[in-house]
């Protein structure tokens, strides 16, 4: 595993109880860094922080809510300082459901979820990040955002707005050395799963090139880095992990 340095500075890792929000919170606590997990599943996240060796804070925390995230932040600083990475991991997938069933409700919520959400989280934190010129935030995007997966309109919707939110935000913030990219997965075997049919996971994994899913713990080492000093020229880009699926 390649060193990185995040001696001396405070991380947040919205959806760190699971998946690779977890693994992403692992890995920036093996570069020292103090990490903050906002999770709306209080007690699971709590659980999960509980067992990690290094300096951690567990926040319950609703990104679709921004007074929730407002707190979360008062919370992080009051605690840990001044946020210098920020990774995006929230997010759901919702059921498998042609447009003409999709539930409008179930619709409202994943967008909610997966892209308002981002906005909050990224706008509660330009402030401080321009006081201090300084900053890295990395919102975790999806393949479905670029390709349009059949069946997950909602999803697929919410992680192309990821996309274009990114691009939009760091042409707003590239006069600061604040840098704000996406990344854009393919499947990785998480508890998102759990809310998915089966044909549709055997739907992702047949698109998949490399014929596997992505290793939560292989995101972890890009988006790291992707929120690390040493990428100081980046920013509004899109970093492919889908395995060899996308073609643009």
């Amino acid at each position: 595993m390649n060193n990185l340095d995040f001696a001396g500075q405070t991380a947040v890792v919205t959806g760190g109880g699971q998946g690779i929000g977890l693994a992403v919170v692992k890995r920036l606590l093996a570069s020292g860094a103090k990490v903050a997990s906002w999770d709306m599943n209080g007690e699971g996240n709590k659980a999960a922080m509980a067992g990690l060796e290094g300096q951690t804070l567990a926040v319950t925390c609703d990104v679709s809510d921004y007074s929730s995230v407002q707190r979360a932040l008062e919370q992080t600083e009051a605690q840990l300082g001044p946020v210098d990475a920020v990774v995006n991991s929230a997010g759901i997938a919702g059921p498998n459901a042609t447009v003409e069933d999709y539930d409008n409700a179930t619709f409202e919520r994943i967008v909610a979820i997966n892209l308002t959400g981002i906005y909050f989280v990224n706008k509660v934190m330009i402030a401080g990040m321009k006081a201090r010129n300084y900053g890295r935030i990395l919102n975790i995007a999806s393949i479905a955002g670029k390709e349009g997966n059949p069946n997950a309109c909602a999803y697929s919707a919410s992680k192309a707005g990821v996309i274009g939110f990114t691009k939009s935000l760091g042409k707003e913030l590239a006069g600061f050395d604040i840098g704000v990219n996406c990344v854009t997965p393919a499947a990785a075997r998480t508890p998102i799963f759990d809310q998915m049919a089966q044909t549709h996971i055997d739907y992702m994994l047949s698109k998949i090139p490399r014929a596997r899913f992505l290793e939560v713990e292989e995101a972890a080492h890009m988006i790291c880095w992707l929120v690390s000093r040493e990428n100081g020229f980046s920013t509004g880009a899109v970093f492919d992990l889908s395995g060899g699926r996308a073609t643009y």
